[in-house]
């Protein structure tokens, strides 16, 4: 969800030999936009390499960038406020996702951090609008954050399986959901979310096989793409989009 903020100006020259803290980070949006660019000319140019179908959907979809994350600001760079959202937009439209999320904050008056949730409660967190289930998801999500029993916040220094047995082992948080946050908030470049009915559908069209693949059949396909296996998510879903749309980049709102 959200664009990737543009890279800083440097400032100007400093004849004392420190580079001015704004130079400095300039300097490094400008590397990391950089080094992402040709992480994605690398990668898109390994998938095309490697199959003709995928090849094909390069040259008529372009080069999405898997890691957007379109939420209009709303969670900004905060990883516990992101696992809410991907929560409040479960089984929904992201539309209404974003509504709850911004009554969630409304009702703490900030950012929702794990404090903020617990005072919340659950009648007021389903006074916001969310199912029974969904609030106690919420709730236990930022009682484990507060007791130690995750640490969202630490996410990002694990490896993709660590990361996703930590999330997955939070009630509420299932594959698919820990999947996206790997994907959208720890930006990791070889996730395939093969229960994704949207990836197996575009499989079947793409392939033109007679049926949509089951999500073995989904992950042995995709064991050709590693390590880059989110750009080959991101070109799917764009497949699915008008023609138009192609090459705009990123995965369409998914909360």
């Amino acid at each position: 969800m959200g664009e990737h903020p543009p890279a800083g100006r440097r400032s100007g020259g400093s004849t004392s030999g420190v580079v001015p803290e704004g130079a400095a980070a300039g300097s490094t949006e400008a590397g990391a936009s950089r080094a992402a660019a040709e992480l994605r000319e690398r990668a898109y140019g390994e998938l095309a390499g490697r199959d003709a179908v995928l090849r094909r959907l390069v040259e008529t979809r372009g080069r999405p960038d898997p890691f957007v994350w379109e939420d209009g600001g709303r969670t900004g760079d905060d990883p516990f406020a992101a696992l809410l959202l991907h929560i409040a937009g479960q089984q929904i439209s992201t539309r209404v996702a974003f509504v709850l999320f911004d009554r969630i904050r409304d009702a703490v008056g900030r950012m929702p951090d794990p404090a903020g949730i617990i005072g919340l409660g659950p009648e007021r967190l389903r006074a916001c609008g969310l199912s029974r289930a969904k609030a106690s998801y919420m709730l236990g999500l930022a009682g484990l954050q507060e007791d130690g029993g995750i640490d969202v916040y630490g996410l990002g220094a694990l490896d993709d399986e660590a990361a996703l047995a930590s999330l997955t082992a939070v009630k509420g948080l299932g594959v698919w959901t820990s999947e996206m946050f790997l994907l959208h908030q720890l930006r990791r470049k070889d996730v395939l979310p093969s229960g994704d009915v949207g990836i197996r559908r575009a499989i079947e069209r793409a392939w033109e096989l007679p049926g949509i693949p089951t999500v073995r059949e989904t992950e042995r396909r995709g064991r050709s793409w590693a390590p880059y296996r989110s750009f080959a998510t991101a070109l799917l879903w764009a497949s699915l989009r008008p023609a138009a749309g192609a090459g705009a980049g990123g995965t369409g709102a998914r909360a």
